[in-house]
């Protein structure tokens, strides 16, 4: 059974950093693509940050040059650093995983996390 589980999420003022872990058990980590999705409040789930099996990543483009999405091995742990944050970065944060291409298409995604807060104050 897959489970991926996250955490790092919590409270920071704008202009901090937090890094987010997601934690794969089973098959998960060897999948093809594992990325990040996240969700505010009345607003659909976006796609933040992808990496494949080759190390190529995707950013959207409102987190490119502030967000970092890498992989380790040793530890079979997703991260997502996050820096420069933004009021607007408050959302929950979802790890995801499929064992195809990435891609920013929620419903290409199997296998998901229940997810972990993140609040960006002014």
């Amino acid at each position: 059974q897959v489970q991926l589980v996250e955490s790092g999420g919590g409270s920071v003022q704008a202009g901090g950093f937090l890094r987010l872990s997601c934690a794969p058990s089973g098959y998960a980590y060897s999948m093809y693509c594992m990325g990040w999705f996240r969700q505010a409040p009345g607003r659909e789930r976006e796609g933040v940050a992808f990496l494949d099996t080759y190390g190529r990543a995707d950013y959207a483009d409102s987190v490119k040059g502030r967000f970092t999405i890498s992989k380790d091995n040793a530890k079979n742990t997703l991260y997502l650093q996050m820096n420069s944050l933004k009021v607007e970065d408050t959302a929950m944060y979802y790890c995801a995983a499929r064992d195809s291409y990435c891609t920013r298409a929620q419903s290409a995604y199997k296998y998901w996390g229940q997810g972990t807060q993140v609040a960006v104050s002014s």
